[in-house]
Formats: structure tokens, C-alpha cells, sequence
């Protein structure tokens, strides 16, 4: 098959870049043909809340990828979708993420399908975005109604997919593991690289710091004074992409500074598996999800993982098999931080994570986008 990958991609970095990628790996091992076009404008920057949207590595040698999309200009949107409606790609996939990115999405889509032939499906991260603004719904509704078909990565997803468009074809799966961050390296290594004593247990905060990522709960959870039995610090790593000042306010407060470790700096790609093989558990102790590229990473290196009984964290996490499904309250937190503490789990949990993680393959990935474009020619031979 002809297939086009809209999104972003390289010299955008970041975790949506990371899976369009892979993706386009995954079809290409498969024998089908893949091009990516991503933006010359993702985000105008008054609207993007970190230091930089780029990358500072050479672009992937192995990967065709086009800039041509300005998230913010119609005339943009006109002609990328005349192009590839009159290219013909058997497929286009869209990664929808934010109802910021709908017009720009939309508007592709209803040109592309003029041909007739091309079909649009799309991978949702989310329907309803974590942080809610006027207009959201009526811009979603644009971009759903100019695609044939969709793939959540997690059942509450699903669901908020019937808010839009109960005839639309789906098809459920999980984000696939984050394999692309290489292997684990030596617990001691990676400590050595960090800068980090060896005779400490380090839990690991991971990602862009949003306020619904829930940080504040576990610094509050961290501050428990039977933690204190323990050799254990934190590792908070990613940049803010929310104001810092009340979480440097709260360490303070709460007098915890020389127990934290802040690496509040966007962490490349090339530098994950050194936090991740530092790490002896995994914390998202998020207010709000619907699924998570962290978790998936965690899989990747074989780690513990401790989620908020929130969005589709659960379906991912099994509970008290590989780490930990609690509520979504900074005490709830710290009970499975002293659990884990306590009774050594992180053996018996690391060694059902190695198996657990089979579940979640890229080319499962790929067969659920298939089924999904297999579904609507289909049904239009039907028609």
C-alpha cells in the first residue's frame, strides 16, 4: 500500500514525533510504502509552553519526511490536500492529539477524499482534551466528520468517539511499547551518568510537567514521614510545561528539596534509557488520562509502574502484578510507594513485566489500522 503519515515528525521532537515514526518503521518492515509529511509550523510560539519545539539530532536517514504543513495558514492546508488528493495514497493517517490541530486535520481530510479513493483514518491519544477550552467539541466534530475511520488507544477513548460519530469504524489498541529509546543499560552506569548515588532507590517522575500530570500529589505523597525508613529520592525529569513556581514552592513547604532531583530540561531522546534503567519505579499519579506514551516506555525497560486510577491507565497497569492501580489522592499514592518500600516488590514486578509487555507490539498497531481501512472499502463496495 501507498500510505502518508500527517503529523508530527522530525525536526519536531517529542513523543507524537517518536510514534509517527516508529509507525512509519512498523509499515515499512511490512513491505508498504510510507512518507510522512509534517509542519514548517506546528505551534505559533505564544502557544507552545516549552523552550523549543525542535530537535538537535540529524534527521532519521531511513525515513522520507516532507515539511509542509503550517498548522495556522488555510492556503497551507489547501495545498497539501490537493496534492495528495491528486497523489492517491491508499491511506492517510492522522494522529489526532488536540482539537487545536482540527481545522488544519479537517480541511486536509475533506480534500484528499474528493479522489475517492484515498482513506483517512486516524490514531487518537485523546477526543476530549485533558485541559478543556471554549470551542473544543465543535472543532473535534470537524476533523471526525472528514474521517473514514479511527483507532483509540484506550476504551475511554472509545467512548468519547460515540460523542462525535457512532457510525464511524474502530478498532481498540493499546499504545504499542516505546521501543525506539534503545536498551537499558547498567543500573550503575546510568547512575554514574546521572550523577546519582548508588545506595539509594530512586522513584522516577517522567515527561512534560502539565498540572494535570498530578505532580504536586506526589511530592505530597513523598513527604510522608514513613518514607523516611527508607533510602529513597525522586527523580522528577522533563521540562515544565506549566508554570514551576508552585511545585519549587511546595518542595520548599513541605522540606523535601534534598530529597528531589530536578532535571527540568526537555530530555532527548538519546538520554531516556538512562533515566529509565535508573529508575526503580515508575509514578504517573496523573488527575486525568486517557492513555500514555510513559507507561509504554516503562514497559520498554522492564520497570514498575505505579498509575492513578484514572482514563485508561488501569487497562494498561494490572494491579498488584506489575505495579500499582491506586486513586487519584496523594494518600493513595503513598500507601503503594511504602508498600513497594516495604516489601521489595521490585523484583517480583520486573519480572512480570517482561511478560506483561508482549501484549503491546507495533505490529498490532499496524493490523488494527488495516482492519479499520479494510472495514471502510468494505463497506463502500457495499454501497
Amino acid at each position: 500500500m501507498k500510505i502518508v503519515i500527517i503529523g508530527t515528525a522530525y525536526p519536531f521532537r517529542g513523543g507524537l514525533a517518536a510514534f509517527n515514526e516508529r509507525l512509519a518503521r512498523e509499515f515499512i518492515k511490512e513491505g508498504h510504502s510510507v512518507r510522512l509529511e509534517t509542519f514548517t509550523l506546528q505551534y505559533p510560539g505564544f502557544l507552545f509552553p516549552g523552550k523549543t519545539q525542535f530537535a538537535d539530532w540529524e534527521k532519521p536517514a531511513d525515513l522520507e519526511i516532507t515539511r509542509s504543513v503550517n498548522s495556522i495558514n488555510p492556503l497551507s492546508w489547501i495545498r497539501v490536500g490537493r496534492k495528495l488528493k491528486k497523489e492517491k495514497p491508499d491511506l492517510v493517517i492522522f494522529k489526532f492529539w488536540l482539537p487545536f490541530m482540527a481545522p488544519c486535520f479537517g480541511t486536509i481530510a475533506r480534500f484528499i477524499r474528493k479522489n475517492k479513493h484515498t482513506r483517512i483514518v486516524s490514531i487518537a491519544d485523546n477526543i476530549i482534551p485533558h485541559e478543556k477550552r471554549i470551542g473544543d467539541r465543535s472543532l473535534t466534530s470537524y476533523f471526525m466528520n472528514a474521517i473514514d475511520g479511527m483507532v483509540p488507544m484506550s476504551k475511554s477513548v472509545k467512548e468519547d468517539i460515540k460523542i462525535f460519530r457512532k457510525d464511524l469504524p474502530v478498532k481498540l489498541c493499546p499504545h504499542p511499547v516505546f521501543d525506539n529509546f534503545g536498551e537499558s543499560i547498567n543500573r550503575e552506569e546510568a547512575l554514574e551518568k546521572l550523577e546519582l548515588e548508588s545506595d539509594f532507590i530512586y522513584f522516577l517522575f517522567f515527561g512534560f510537567i502539565r498540572d494535570y500530570k498530578g505532580l504536586d500529589w506526589l511530592l505530597e505523597a513523598f513527604s510522608e514521614e514513613r518514607l523516611r525508613e527508607f533510602p529513597v529520592k525522586l527523580i522528577v525529569a522533563g521540562e515544565f510545561y506549566s508554570d514551576p513556581s508552585p511545585y519549587l514552592d511546595l518542595i520548599d513547604n513541605l522540606d523535601i528539596a534534598d530529597l528531589i532531583i530536578l532535571k527540568t530540561e526537555f530530555i532527548p531522546d538519546d538520554d531516556v534509557k538512562i533515566y529509565f534503567s535508573a529508575a526503580d519505579l515508575v509514578v504517573q499519579p496523573y488527575k486525568s488520562a486517557t492513555q500514555s506514551g510513559v507507561t509504554q516506555i516503562g514497559y520498554q525497560f522492564d520497570k514498575p509502574m505505579l498509575v492513578t486510577k484514572v482514563g485508561g491507565l488501569p487497562e494498561i497497569i494490572p494491579d498488584q502484578v506489575i505495579g500499582y492501580v491506586v486513586e487519584p489522592k496523594p494518600k493513595a499514592i503513598a500507601n503503594a510507594l511504602y508498600d513497594f518500600l516495604k516489601n521489595k516488590r521490585k523484583q517480583e514486578f520486573t519480572e512480570n513485566v517482561k511478560k506483561e509487555k508482549q501484549k503491546f507490539l507495533w505490529s498490532s498497531m499496524v493490523s488494527a489500522i488495516l482492519e479499520v481501512w479494510n472495514k471502510t472499502v468494505n463497506d463502500d463496495n457495499q454501497k
